[in-house]
This record gives C-alpha cells, structure tokens and sequence, in this order.
C-alpha cells in the first residue's frame, strides 16, 4: 500500500478546549465586543458580537433544560441559514444533548426518517413549513415531545401543545436564571466540565447508494481538526465568512461553525437563498466554499452576460481572458512572469478581472475550497486565473470532511492536495483511498454491522473512491471505486471524469455517462434552463417548459457541439481517449432529489438513474434515433404526477487520440 501523512496545523486543541461551547465561553471573553454573526433580515443586516451570542445562547439551552432536555438526547434541526439555528447547536451541546441538523429541502418522509431513525427529542425548525412536515409524519416519531420554530408567520392559530416559539424558550430561560441566581454559572461550569468524548454532532449521510446513515463525531476529535486546518489557512478572529450552504451538510457544520468557534471569525447568514448573490457583494468575505456546481453557475451567468454584449465588450472579454490563463495563476502563485505579461495582467485587473471579482462578491478573498465532488480543470483554472485564490479539498462526512487539502503556492487542477493536517492516507492494492483523521467518525449511528463495512481492521476509513499519488505527494481521485470501469474492448472508463468535462460547458447543467462493460460511453445530459433559456430568447426561440426547450432541434446542435469539443479534449489525454461519448440524448426532466434521482448535496445517484431510465440507456445502445419515455415526478408538495416525452437519440463524432487542437471552450 501506498502511503502519506499530513503535516500537524501550528496549534493543537488542549485537554481544556476540547468542545465547541468551551470555545464559545472563551470566545466571549477574548472577542467580547467582535462581531461572531451576522444575518441580512428584511435588508437590513444584524450583529451579534461573541458576548451576545453567548447570552442568546445561554439562555435557550437553560430554556431547554426547563423544558426537559437531557444529557445525550437528540435535538433536530431543520431550516435554511439562520443565528437562531446555528444557536441551537451550541445550545444543545452545551447541555450534552446532541444536535442532528436535517436537509430542510428534504420531503416530508424523508425527513421523518431521519427524526425517527435517530431517535429525535426536540425539533428546532424555520418556520410554517418545517413545522408541517414534521407534523404530517408525527405518528411515526414516537419520541419527538416538542416543536420549536424560529419564524411565528402562519402559525398563530395552531394548536400549541408540544409547539413552541423560540423567542418563548429563550424567555423561559431567562426567567429561571433571575429566579435562581447561580443558574448561569451552573450552566457555564457544566460546560466546562463536559467531556470530549461526547458526541457532538450526528449528521446524516447524503445516501448516494441507498439509506442516509447517521454519522457520529465526537467533541474532541470535531475540535482537534477544525484547529488544525483553520490553523492551515491561518484563519482568525479578522476573517469573515457567508454561511449559505446546507446546514445538514458536513461542509457547513465544519467550515463555518466548526472552524468558526476554534478561529473567532465571523458567519453571515444571507436573506435567503435568492439573495445569496447580492449579500455575498455586501459583506465580501475573505474565506469562501462553494461546490463545483456553485462555480458552474457563476461562469454560466459570466458568460451569459458576455453574450448579451456588444462585439466590442465580447473582443475585450476574450483578450483579456486569454491574458488571465496565460500569466494569472503564475501570478497568483509568484511564479516568475515576463514583464509584458505582467503589465496586461495588470491592465486586465482594472478593466476586467477587478471588475469581475466584484461583481461576484469575491474581491477580498483571500482562501477559497471547493468539494463535494470533482471539479473540472478548465473551470478550476479559470477561477485561479482571475487571481482568486481557489484550492481543493477532498472529504467525507466519515472524516468530519478534510482529508486532503491543497497548500497555497502548490495548488493543480487535477489534484485534491495531500493529506490535511494530522490526517494519513494510504491507496489500498485496489486502488481504493483509506484514511484516518483526528475527526473521523466514531461510528454510524445504530449500525454497527456497517461501520464494520467501512472500516478496515487497523482503523482506517474505507472512502470507496479510487485514487492515487502523484510524483509530488498530491492525490488524485479518479472516481468513485464502484463506478470506475472499461469498455469492451478494454479502454478505461471513469464516468465522473467525462462528466466534469461536459458540465464545464455553461449549456451542460447535470450529464450521466455510461458505458462499463459496453461497446461506448454514452450520455445522458440536462441541459441549463437559465444558459439555453437566454440563449432561446436571443435567437427568439419560443418554449413554454423545460421538457419543450430541451427536444429543440437547435438546442440538439447546440449541446452537440459541446460533446463534440469534450471528445477532442478526451482525444488528448491518452488514458481516457478511448471514452469518448458516441451517443447522447437530452433528458425530457431536470434530474431532482425529490425524485431519488440526486442526493441533497446535489450529487448523481447513478444506480438509481440507471434503473428508473433502463429504456433509455438500451435505446442509446440499440441504434434508436428516438425513444418514448414517461417519467414519475413528486412535486413541492408531495404531490405525484408524470411527464411523458419521445427523446431524442442522436450521435456524435469522436476522434483519434490527439488528433486535433483543443479550443478554449469558453469562446
């Protein structure tokens, strides 16, 4: 087996500090009057500094304790990015009960899964919606007593047993303070008291490959990684960050609260999640995270605006970026660049790059991540190019999520870095990528049977991502270890990897390759109802639905030109030359998790997809120039209904290995 260990962060959590509400007794001492969050309501954005937040805090916890809570149960939380949520984690683990943040986009049955599964006391919820959910399935959680919601709207006339408003506990919980006077300092010595090896948090897998499982950290370990890598980015009491990702997600819980009470900085919470944009502008953090969708996104909406200019803007657009992927990460990193590169790199900034980094809210960032799956290179590069310093990570929610993490100055686009602080990695004789980390999980909850699956008899973490180490010590993930394949005639076939490709055109929003054991890879593919929608009303296209835009003939021409560039990428690149994509079709339905087909982190369920859309996937190998397909939808509500469509099947052109020049696809 191959191996590699991290380094150690300059600091490490001491025996004293080895819990998130120890931070936050020590926070509100040594940043008394430092702001900790921030939330954007009603146009407006509100401050708590660290002694504020300490007080909110304080006074729910000691509000639930009236209420009954205890040592060891489970408190639900389910909602977007609100203080008075995040306030509920601290609150709860202050009191030894343990938070389980739930995905509030999740259906109702989905969502009483979870509250069941884990066994949930309390639900701290956003608000009508939340509540509905949780009261449509409340037969089936028999161990749930209250409902706790952040936003009364809409909920004035419910009946009110076992429902409460946050404001009330919190109420409740200063009256039993000025009724016993030592009742905070009980409080505050309880916490000090606590110990590391106490669950702190339960977050549920995003169940790619079936059920979500719930995953256990403890305190100490939970600490004693976030330390270590806020330590890694030098992140401090001075940094700032958007807290706009699910709080059911591992990546937020760690990145924005973990990180966030070891280092001091501070998380806004946007508006909603329509604003997120415009309060990214606002507030202009300095430490960012965003999924490669999220990057997708943002150059789709670039591009979009390049396209609705004049040729004059366009020609500029094209010069000055070409400037940027010549010199921009040679500059970033302080690698030696010609004087002349230097100088239009310098008058990209004040026309183009500063300009642009503004308007996307990015111009103080001074360390941005991207995770959760991977990210294509031209995109990656892109982004690095405008000089944001944008690096890579690897993670699972079973390692409390760094596993690896990429070091300034030493950043590649193909890479995900080596290994994080304290963490050590090794690439099993099947290629697989284990590892073992301060903050790796104790176990699933209630499944002892698969924790044993996922761990090795020395400890280490089965990923079920294969991968490998460069020259340089920085891994590379190939796919998922399942999903990797060949074709028939032996060519290796890595789905994800032709996947990045196609998703690094702004038309291309979702794609599913297949060909494991067949002749070809083919595709399926969604298109971008924002991208092609524009591009629809420029040329006066008319449609009425997705479904109607993506059977457009000129949309077919359209897409088939961004398969017919990635082939002529993959015809570079030796190992992956021979999964090229020969066929394709444009799916007559946005993928969606309400219909299994996603995860909640947004990620393709590919077993599942393969299954529901068998007829496809034979009609893209029996030679069918169309097929008839209808499709089971579940819509916001719940409700159920179909959409029928004859697809499209259509062919492309593939290349022989490095037969033609790649074009920049973003012209």
């Amino acid at each position: 087996m191959k191996r590699l260990m991290g380094g150690t962060g300059l600091e490490h959590a001491s025996t004293s500090l080895d819990t998130f509400p120890k931070y936050l007794l020590l926070n509100a001492r040594r940043f008394a009057d430092r702001p900790a969050m921030r939330h954007k309501d009603y146009g407006i954005w509100q401050s708590w500094t660290w002694a504020q937040q300490r007080d909110e805090i304080r006074a729910f916890a000691i509000g639930l304790q009236e209420m009954g809570l205890r040592h060891g149960d489970k408190v639900a939380i389910v909602g977007a990015n609100r203080p008075r949520l995040y306030w509920t984690f601290a609150a709860a683990q202050s009191v030894g009960a343990v938070p389980v943040p739930v995905y509030s986009d999740a259906v109702a049955e989905e969502m009483s899964y979870v509250l069941d599964h884990a066994g949930v006391k309390f639900a701290v919820v956003q608000d009508q919606e939340q509540v509905d959910k949780v009261l449509s399935f409340r037969d089936r959680m028999p161990t749930l007593e209250h409902i706790i919601y952040d936003e009364p709207r809409g909920l004035r006339d419910y009946a009110h047993d076992g429902l409460s408003d946050f404001g009330d506990v919190q109420a409740r919980g200063e009256a039993a303070m000025r009724d016993d006077a030592g009742r905070a300092a009980r409080w505050e010595e309880a916490i000090g008291k606590a110990s590391g090896s106490d669950v702190t948090v339960m977050l549920y897998t995003s169940g790619t490959t079936g059920r979500s499982k719930g995953v256990m950290i403890t305190a100490a370990g939970a600490v004693d990684a976030a330390v270590g890598t806020a330590s890694f980015d030098q992140l401090s009491e001075k940094d700032s960050v958007l807290a706009y990702l699910p709080l059911a997600w591992v990546g937020d819980h760690y990145l924005n609260y973990a990180q966030g009470y070891v280092s001091g900085l501070c998380m806004n919470c946007p508006e909603s999640q329509q604003t997120v944009a415009q309060d990214l502008r606002e507030i202009g953090p300095t430490f960012y995270f965003a999924p490669p969708r999220v990057f997708e996104g943002l150059l789709t909406s670039v591009t979009i605006r390049m396209e609705d200019g004049g040729w004059f803007k366009k020609w500029m657009f094209r010069k000055f970026i070409d400037v940027a992927r010549r010199h921009g990460e040679a500059i970033l990193e302080k690698r030696p660049v010609p004087l002349t590169g230097r100088l239009a790199y310098g008058l990209g900034e004040f026309i183009l790059y500063g300009p642009l980094k503004n308007v996307l809210g990015m111009s103080n960032i001074r360390v941005a991540y991207t995770a959760g799956e991977a990210i294509g290179t031209d995109l990656f590069s892109f982004f690095r190019s405008l000089g944001i310093n944008l690096k890579q990570l690897y993670g699972q929610t079973e390692a409390f999520l760094y596993v690896t993490a990429q070091k300034d100055g030493n950043v590649r686009a193909d890479t995900v870095g080596p290994a994080a602080p304290d963490v050590d990695i090794r690439i099993a004789d099947n290629g697989e990528v284990q590892f073992r980390s301060p903050g790796m999980f104790s176990g699933y909850y209630k499944e002892e049977d698969k924790t044993t699956e996922t761990l090795t008899d020395d400890g280490y973490v089965k990923t079920g991502d294969a991968g490998f180490f460069e020259a340089d010590g920085q891994l590379r993930i190939i796919d998922r270890a399942k999903d990797v394949g060949k074709l028939r005639d032996g060519a290796l076939f890595a789905p994800k990897y032709i996947e990045n490709m196609l998703k690094f055109f702004p038309n291309i929003k979702e794609a599913v390759a297949f060909g494991d054991g067949r002749d070809f890879a083919a595709a399926f593919l969604n298109i971008d109802l924002t991208a092609v929608g524009d591009w629809a009303e420029r040329n006066n296209i008319a449609y009425a639905s997705y479904q109607e835009l993506a059977g457009h003939p000129l949309v077919y021409e359209m897409i088939a030109k961004n398969v017919d560039e990635t082939n002529r990428r993959l015809s570079h690149e030796p190992m992956m030359a021979g999964g090229q994509i020969r066929r394709f079709l444009i799916l007559h339905k946005e993928l969606d998790a309400d219909d299994g087909e996603l995860t909640r982190t947004q990620k393709v369920r590919r077993s599942f997809i393969a299954e529901r859309y068998g007829e496809l996937i034979e009609a893209l190998y029996d030679g069918s120039p169309e097929k008839f397909v209808s499709t089971e939808v579940t819509y916001e509500d719940g409700r159920k209904g179909r959409i029928s469509a004859t697809v499209t099947i259509v062919d492309a052109k593939t290349y022989s290995p490095a037969a033609a020049p790649v074009q920049e696809a973003a012209e």
